[in-house]
């Protein structure tokens, strides 16, 4: 049976327009958060452990190895200096095993704790809480700096305003300087960048990392872990019933509502929560963990110490708001090892087993031969067959070392150049030697022929097989 579809005309439709006293404040533009200064013990260790982690990023450019910047990662000349250690792109497996190695950690610890390395080790959290203490340092508290900015501008505001920037400002550009300072020798750096001498692409890239320090810590904040950070969104596959994240006790706190000090909840009907909102003006991210687990979420614990706070004050129990989890508040009881955890350990474990073992058979040296490819063979004065060959042999370790350059697949043969030589760490020797053998000794016109480059104590070696040619 044919359907038709009834077609109303133009003057028939009803056009539904947004009532402005009706719309939601989904798509508003972004609130500022003012983040209420706050104190307790997972503050403390917070600010400690994030002191510890900066300390060791401002330190390790400054250390030293062997007369060397101990940690230079060197894009330029293609090589990482780690210590003892020198990687080159021929060493990228290294790399790859270490990524894999730190990716596998971070899921095996927020599947056991949550987000953690967000609210404890990320630098966009440890860099934003910095630049807050400088805004709390100079605007005042978290009520002054709402009056603050409600306020018409005036001098003391226009001089609040400008010290608060000139410090972010300031803490930027030394991040920036130190940050460049991986990539390039940092005591050059320092000197030339305060004298005006440092080259294009230098200068770039401290201004440019100034620039996303400032913005990242100073103005976006909350906006990189809630909007651009791909961690948020996909730490819910890692998450289920066992992982520990900051939970709100609702079977204990609700029904929530003030009272006074001295009246016993249960006997106005009320849950232990006071409704003070301490836990949402405490939180860098704006939330209100009493709705439940939410992605935007860092597991700071900030909320936690504000809401111990009150607890005490109250004097009620501590953990209304606490580190535990989902089945923990249902009267279940948590379980370390199950299948997700133990998998990514496992993996961790074994990856990290694949990155010691390369690390452990890591041969610091790289050896390669090249052919002249101008003329395939000659014939001498004593009428040998001679091959002309070019090594390229990379000391890849950070100290200079002597070779002896050897060579196996002839029995009588003489081998002219620069066989004993002495290379500088961190540099290719560029070895061009010519290898006569007896022509009754060449039984095939493509013959394989071995170099090979040894230390004296022949605790380094590497040899490399190419052809010895004769028509």
């Amino acid at each position: 049976m044919e359907q038709k579809v009834k077609v109303l005309a133009a003057d028939q439709v009803k056009i539904h327009r947004p009532d402005p006293n009706e719309r939601d404040n989904h798509y508003a533009p972004r609130n500022r958060i003012y983040v209420r200064d706050v104190k307790g013990s997972l503050e403390w260790f917070r600010r400690s452990f994030g002191f510890i982690l900066l300390a060791l990023f401002i330190l390790i450019p400054w250390l030293q190895f062997n007369g060397e910047q101990a940690v230079l990662l060197d894009i330029g000349n293609q090589r990482f200096r780690i210590f003892g250690m020198t990687l080159w792109p021929q060493d990228l497996t290294i790399l790859a095993w270490i990524a894999i190695v730190a990716a596998f950690a971070l899921f095996f610890v927020t599947t056991l704790y949550g987000r953690v390395w967000c609210g404890f080790m990320c630098p966009q959290t440890t860099w934003t809480f910095i630049f807050m203490w400088f805004e709390k340092k100079i605007e005042g508290s978290r009520n002054q700096r709402m009056t603050l900015d409600r306020r018409p501008w005036d001098a003391n505001k226009v001089v609040r305003k400008v010290a608060k920037h000139t410090s972010w400002l300031v803490v930027a550009l030394l991040t920036a300087l130190i940050f460049v300072g991986y990539f390039t020798d940092i005591r050059q750096l320092f000197a030339e960048f305060f004298t005006l001498e440092t080259g294009f692409w230098a200068t770039f890239s401290v201004l440019f990392f100034t620039f996303c320090t400032y913005g990242n810590a100073g103005w976006m904040r909350e906006i990189m872990c809630t909007h651009i950070c791909p961690y948020a969104r996909f730490q819910s596959a890692m998450f289920d019933r066992d992982t520990v994240t900051v939970s709100y006790d609702a079977n204990r706190g609700e029904p929530r509502g003030g009272r006074a000090r001295k009246v016993d909840p249960k006997a106005v009907g009320l849950g232990d929560c006071i409704d003070c909102n301490l836990c949402v003006q405490v939180c860098p991210t704006g939330i209100d963990i009493r709705n439940g687990l939410q992605y935007e979420c860092i597991n700071c614990g900030a909320c936690v110490d504000a809401c111990n706070g009150v607890m005490d004050k109250m004097n009620y129990a501590r953990g209304l708001i606490r580190f535990t989890t989902e089945r923990n508040l249902q009267g279940g009881r948590t379980r370390k090892l199950r299948p997700k955890a133990i998998g990514y350990f496992t993996v961790m474990i074994a990856m990290t087993a694949l990155l010691i073992w390369d690390i452990a058979t890591r041969v610091p040296l790289e050896l390669d031969t090249l052919r002249d490819r101008n003329q395939l063979y000659s014939i001498n004065m004593d009428g040998w067959v001679e091959n002309v060959y070019t090594l390229k042999i990379l000391n890849k370790s950070q100290l200079p070392e002597s070779f002896t350059v050897t060579v196996s697949g002839f029995s009588d043969f003489s081998l002219t150049g620069q066989t004993q030589l002495t290379i500088s760490g961190g540099e290719v020797a560029t070895v061009p030697v010519t290898l006569a053998v007896n022509p009754d000794e060449v039984t095939e016109r493509v013959q394989s022929v071995t170099f090979k480059v040894t230390n004296p104590d022949g605790t380094v070696q590497q040899e490399h097989t190419t052809s010895f040619i004769y028509e």
